[in-house]
């Protein structure tokens, strides 16, 4: 990119990458399905160390069974760990989640705390989670920090820290408070679909010109479309379609459409 950028110059590109990312997805949410802050808190722990579209394949059954903190307080382990069990780490998700339970019962009145002081100190629960239920369930700006945000940050030159608190108030300061939670929607689409871990799409990416790792994938166009996941991998382009004119994700599954990499 020529040059040393100035801290102005890295705050007007961040911007600029925020509003490119808002342009290629209009249709970028929270990817775990819920309905209230307890479905978000729970699911949100039990997507560690698995896909979000795993956890939305069992989370209909599990809120089934256990519809608030009162009754999932009240599992039976063996039962939760049954229905949780494809998710990975169920032993100790099982865990976390009775004892988040029964702390939302007894010190919270059974209802999901909003402040990320009260989340951290659950069960399973860390300043990703926190961010993530607190932005996406009760509407408090947050930057959730996770690995494609860390990977990304660092791709976009945003800053060198490899710590996920560190890089969280990194970012915070070259965005607006309003912006954080969309920003954190985009840029984990953006590395899910196009800026992957070992070889990005470069040749497909809409960030060329704003990318200081512009060459670290694949820059043929043909070559990196091909790398392209999702709704945007080659020959999904009706998915996309209907992604971008407003499609939920249970509309379309109810369509029959697989929303998997």
């Amino acid at each position: 990119m020529g040059g040393e950028e100035t801290a102005l110059g890295r705050k007007r590109r961040a911007r600029k990458i925020n509003r490119v990312l808002g342009e290629t997805y209009p249709y970028a949410v929270a990817e775990l399905d819920f309905t209230n802050a307890f479905e978000l808190l729970v699911a949100t722990v039990l997507s560690a160390q698995t896909t979000d579209v795993r956890v939305n394949a069992i989370t209909p059954a599990l809120f089934a069974a256990y519809p608030d903190a009162l009754a999932m307080s009240q599992a039976q382990p063996e039962a939760l760990q049954g229905i949780i069990r494809s998710t990975g780490f169920y032993r100790a998700k099982s865990n976390s989640l009775l004892a988040l339970s029964n702390r939302i019962v007894d010190e919270y009145d059974g209802e999901v705390p909003g402040r990320l002081e009260d989340l951290v100190t659950l069960a399973g629960v860390g300043r990703k989670t926190a961010n993530v239920v607190l932005g996406n369930a009760f509407g408090i700006p947050g930057i959730t920090v996770d690995t494609h945000f860390i990977r990304l940050a660092r791709r976009f030159g945003w800053t060198k820290e490899t710590d996920p608190v560190k890089i969280e108030h990194a970012v915070a300061e070259l965005f607006e408070p309003r912006d954080f939670t969309m920003l954190s929607h985009r840029v984990v689409f953006h590395g899910r679909r196009v800026c992957h871990a070992r070889k990005p799409a470069c040749g497909a990416c809409p960030l060329t010109t704003l990318c200081p790792a512009y060459g670290e994938g694949e820059t043929d166009a043909a070559k990196a479309a091909k790398l392209l996941k999702y709704e945007l991998a080659p020959g999904r382009e009706e998915l996309a379609a209907k992604m971008r004119a407003g499609a939920s994700r249970r509309e379309l599954r109810a369509q029959g459409y697989g929303l998997e990499a």
